[in-house]
């Protein structure tokens, strides 16, 4: 019997100190869990959304008036200046991301960019040349990807310049991975005759290579992921301007009601894509960014936000829209005998939403930043620098 006491006496002991110990420890894992994070590095995927220079060091530069708003010359940018991607790394307090395909100037200290203009999630099976949409899909990012951790750090170990132009290897796992694809698989489908039931069968797959991606990345050691769902394509005068969009098929703002209704369906799947990777990988921190309630409320609320003309291109020439799809921002025409550029038709492109027909002028993509830096758009609610941290 005394033997038992003293089993019960030393258990009770060791639970008491065992709680003890929990309790001193529980305001430190709350403080982790608060504590802003140090990312040293972003590492980006996507299409024109957030391409710095990928497609335009590939096929050609961004040409003027491109980037004329902040670069004062193009910078590889699909817009009068900066990228939501951009204010995403100034606010980290890290530098613009550099191209990864980009040779000249390239600085990869602090992430790279793997985005290209064009990019689809599933590779197409036309040239750039036929459809506009670009060869380097999100495989093949993820590819380069692949090859740029490994060999940064062979190169790294030279010493020297390498050194300081690229990562530490722990970088990798504390990088932030922000995805912005996906809206180009939509129109993809309908610029090349599927009906919306196609479409809409096309996109389980669509997500499945997108998983199938993210998990490559964690596999690889990315653990905070940054995931942006695809914005109101129907909004856009590229996609208005198309004479498959009839009278009826558009909203009470005007935007093309099928391709949002497309957009809509599709950022639902991803949403649950986006839930069911957060079990598949236990140690990543998923936050989905729900972009298309932001640019929509931007649209059609522009006058309340001190926008002008939402629907109309600020970069185009000519049609309801300011857009004509073969007389694109930058092209030259011949007026009366005499070569012109198709430039600017706006007076001021910080009250214009749209700069080119396809893409957002830098005041909006600012606005759009503000928006959701603080988290307001995000599952789970945390803003961007918190977003290493688990929920």
């Amino acid at each position: 019997m005394e033997l038992v006491n003293c089993f019960i006496k030393s258990l009770f002991t060791s639970t008491v100190l065992l709680i003890l110990s929990l309790s001193s420890f529980a305001p430190q894992i709350l403080a982790d869990a608060t504590k802003e994070c140090k990312f040293p590095a972003i590492f980006n995927f996507g299409d024109s959304n957030s391409d710095t220079g990928g497609l335009s060091a590939a096929f050609g530069q961004a040409p003027p008036p491109n980037g004329e708003s902040y670069f004062h010359a193009p910078a590889g940018r699909y817009c009068d200046g900066r990228l939501v991607i951009d204010y995403i790394a100034k606010s980290l307090g890290l530098p613009y991301l550099s191209a990864y395909l980009d040779a000249l100037g390239t600085n990869f200290t602090h992430g790279a960019n793997f985005a290209t203009a064009g990019s689809t999630i599933r590779p197409q099976n036309t040239t750039l040349h036929q459809s506009g949409f670009s060869p380097i899909s999100l495989d093949v990012q993820y590819y380069q990807f692949n090859d740029f951790q490994r060999r940064s750090q062979i190169i790294r170990k030279k010493g020297g310049v390498f050194k300081g132009l690229l990562p530490e290897a722990k970088d990798f796992s504390h990088a932030l991975y922000t995805f912005d694809i996906g809206q180009n698989d939509l129109t993809a489908g309908y610029f090349l005759n599927m009906t919306s039931d196609q479409v809409r069968a096309s996109i389980p797959d669509i997500l499945n290579q997108f998983k199938t991606i993210v998990k490559y990345v964690y596999d690889h050691g990315g653990r905070s992921f940054w995931i942006h769902n695809t914005g109101p394509v129907g909004c856009l005068p590229y996609v208005m301007d198309r004479p498959l969009i009839a009278a009826g098929e558009v909203d009470e703002i005007g935007c093309a009601s099928p391709f949002n209704e497309m957009d809509q369906y599709f950022n639902f799947r991803l949403k649950e894509t986006v839930i069911q990777l957060r079990k598949d990988l236990p140690s990543a921190a998923l936050t989905y960014v729900d972009v298309y309630a932001v640019k929509y409320d931007l649209i059609s609320h522009a006058k309340k936000h001190g926008f002008v003309h939402p629907l109309q291109a600020c970069c185009g020439h000519g049609g309801k829209y300011n857009y004509n799809v073969h007389l694109g921002c930058g092209s030259k025409i011949k007026v009366k005998g005499k070569e012109i550029m198709v430039g600017k038709s706006c007076k001021d492109p910080s009250i214009v939403i749209n700069w080119d027909g396809v893409h957002y002028t830098q005041a909006a993509n600012k606005w759009i930043f503000d928006q959701i830096v603080n988290g307001a758009y995000s599952d789970p609610p945390i803003p961007l620098r918190m977003a290493c941290h688990r929920h």
